[in-house]
């Protein structure tokens, strides 16, 4: 919908319902929904509420918000785990060449009971062929990304590591960042949680 009109999560139920309706997953092996994190619209949590999911993988990197983002999605999968019978699959690193960001999420999918399954370098064929409205994969089939992107493939096609997340409290997710020489111990918890209230401002903006 347009921004500021309507509801996006009343948008994914609509679009999810109507390819359904009209045959849009017959004879496919792999249906992909690449969802908003946001699980508090319970909209964008349809296709793991309404059972049309069946493996979760969580894009994050070593940036702060984005680990508390993917250990709230976890929340939102251990939610629908029992009655939906979603499991998560792993965590993908989408770096942002943070420092130790690899043995970071490897570390934050051990919490959450799940395994880092992959990790994309930054890489500035994403943006090009972005600008073009391409994948990496038709931009430049041969570049060094392209065959991450098979690789990560590869990885979930093979996965058999499903999983029930283990959701962190904030305390713990703190600690793992002061751990990790994120943020200094004696200000770790003030700046999670100043961020986190950031976020949730600007999501009621």
């Amino acid at each position: 919908p347009e921004p500021g009109v309507g509801c996006a999560g009343r948008g994914v139920i609509t679009s999810i319902n109507f390819l359904e309706a009209n045959g849009a997953y017959d004879n496919l092996d792999y249906v992909t929904y690449d969802v908003l994190g946001d699980v508090v619209c319970g909209g964008f949590a349809m296709p793991i509420r309404e059972k049309k999911a069946q493996e979760i993988y969580i894009v994050t990197s070593g940036e702060m918000m984005a680990m508390y983002a993917a250990n709230n999605i976890a929340r939102g999968v251990l939610r629908y785990a029992h009655t939906g019978g979603v499991r998560l699959g792993g965590l993908i690193c989408n770096s942002r060449e943070v420092d130790n960001e690899r043995e970071l999420i490897e570390e934050l999918a051990r919490r959450l009971n799940t395994q880092m399954i992959h990790f994309l370098p930054r890489d500035k064929a994403v943006q090009r062929a972005e600008l073009r409205r391409m994948t990496v994969l038709e931009y430049d089939p041969e570049a060094p990304m392209a065959q991450e992107y098979r690789t990560l493939a590869r990885k979930i096609d093979d996965n058999t590591m499903m999983n029930i997340p283990t959701p962190i409290e904030m305390d713990d997710l703190e600690q793992l960042l002061v751990d990790f020489g994120m943020v200094e111990a004696d200000m770790g918890d003030s700046v999670v949680r100043t961020k986190a209230q950031e976020a949730a401002l600007v999501a009621v903006r």
